[in-house]
Parts: C-alpha cells; sequence; structure tokens
C-alpha cells in the first residue's frame, strides 16, 4: 500500500530539475541537472530484474535477517547488498533501497553532474555545492528542527534514515530517527536498519552511537528519540524552521 512521503515537500532543490519516479515497490524522488525520468526508469527496472531473478534462484535472500554470503557471479547489486549486510549483521534487504538508491544514482551520474536520489529515507547524493538534508523525525519536537549540511567535497555519499515510529519499514526499534552518512547508500540503509534495530528509549542512544563507530565506511550518526538527540562523526548539524 502507497503511503504518503509528506517529508518530501520539504525537498526544494531550486537549482535543479525534481522529478518522481515510480516503478512497482520503489518510489524515488529525484533532482539532476535535466529531467531524466526515462533514463531513470529503465535503470529502476534493470536493477529491480536483477534482484528478482536473483530471489527466485535463492529465495533465502528475500527473508533472512541474518548475514548471507552470495556467489562471486551474482549481480553486483545482490554481492553489495550482501557486503552491506555483513557489515551491519543484518539481512541483505535491509539495503534494498539503498541499493537501488545508490545502483540508479551512480549510472545517472553520467548525465548529470548533481544526482541525488531519495528512495524510502534513503538518499544518495552527489553534489558540486553544499547540501542541507533536514531531518524528519516523525512526533519528535526535534522533527524538521535540525538539518545535516554535506559538504560537496564529501560527495558521493549516503544518508539513510531508519526510524521505529514513522514509515512501514520492519524495525524492531522505537527510535524516531536513526540517520547514518556512509560511504554508499548500500552501507548507510543497512547501518540504519541495524541501529534502528537497538534503540528503545532515549537511554540507548549512547551504546548505538558506539556500535555505528566500529563499522568500516559510517561516516557519522544521529540519533533522536523523543527530545533526547545523540550525534557522532563528520555531522554538522544546522537549525531549520520546516513546516
Amino acid at each position: 500500500m502507497y503511503q504518503p512521503r509528506a517529508y518530501r515537500d520539504w525537498v526544494k532543490h531550486k537549482d535543479l530539475v525534481n522529478f518522481n519516479v515510480i516503478v512497482e515497490e520503489t518510489d524515488c524522488y529525484i533532482s539532476a541537472a535535466s529531467n531524466l525520468t526515462g533514463k531513470a526508469q529503465r535503470l529502476i527496472q534493470k536493477y529491480r530484474s536483477h534482484l528478482k531473478k536473483y530471489i527466485t534462484a535463492n529465495p533465502l535472500f528475500l527473508t533472512t535477517l541474518e548475514p548471507l554470503a552470495c556467489p562471486e557471479d551474482a549481480p553486483l547489486i545482490v554481492k553489495a547488498m550482501c557486503k552491506a549486510g555483513e557489515q551491519a549483521s543484518v539481512g541483505p534487504m535491509a539495503a534494498v533501497a539503498g541499493a537501488i538508491a545508490y545502483f540508479v544514482g551512480e549510472d545517472l551520474a553520467e548525465f548529470s553532474q548533481d544526482v541525488i536520489i531519495e528512495n524510502g529515507g534513503d538518499i544518495y547524493l552527489r553534489s558540486t555545492k553544499n547540501r542541507l538534508i533536514g531531518i524528519y523525525a516523525g512526533q519528535s519536537p526535534l522533527s524538521g528542527k535540525l538539518g545535516i549540511e554535506i559538504q560537496a567535497k564529501d560527495t558521493p555519499l549516503g544518508i539513510s534514515t531508519s526510524s521505529g515510529t514513522v514509515g512501514h519499514s520492519l524495525s524492531f526499534g522505537k527510535a524516531d530517527a536513526v540517520v547514518i552518512l556512509a560511504e554508499s547508500a548500500v552501507l548507510s540503509d543497512a547501518v540504519a536498519t541495524y541501529i534502528g534495530n537497538l534503540i528503545i528509549t532515549a537511554a540507548d542512544i549512547p551504546s548505538g552511537i558506539t556500535k555505528a563507530q566500529v563499522i568500516s565506511g559510517v561516516r557519522g550518526i544521529v540519533i533522536i528519540k523523543g527530545e533526547e538527540m545523540g550525534a557522532w562523526g563528520d555531522i554538522k548539524l544546522r537549525r531549520t524552521e520546516i513546516s
């Protein structure tokens, strides 16, 4: 069932063309130098096809909540998801939205120097200028009040948000938002899921940050639970007033 993504009303990159591409369950909001809808649609179909074919032959890939090894001849997107799942101690499908965003974004970079893809809270960001990414944290009083400033030199970058109180994605935690910055959107998605599962109360914030720190490729983390927040790493927080 489609769920309205109200936070997309916050995404207005005035220097870029913004467009939405939906292919079955994949719903991407994309910003680029020009309207690349057709190319993006074909790329999403391509990578979804790779995943579907692999899952048909390897159904455990779809259902396991534990890390899973994959063969060397597996599609690139499958291998990336397995690697991220292993790094974050989760099943490979925990990284599926970030993986689609990452692989489509990397391919679209051939046609636009700036490519921003948001796929269900997982962002692939490649930019020639600094960007401010707002943090949506559901009913938390901090939601919409903070953003993360991303330097152009630090991109391409993956930025993923997991929540136990917002959206339909599986989470065993109760965080309003766990935001992960990582070297790829595949990894940021997997790690956001992992840390999000661990946050039940605000008292869990320090241990969640500690666990994220030791994962290679993670550049920063923000955890929000109610009125409490913790952050670590290459995080430049800025006040925002989004309504």
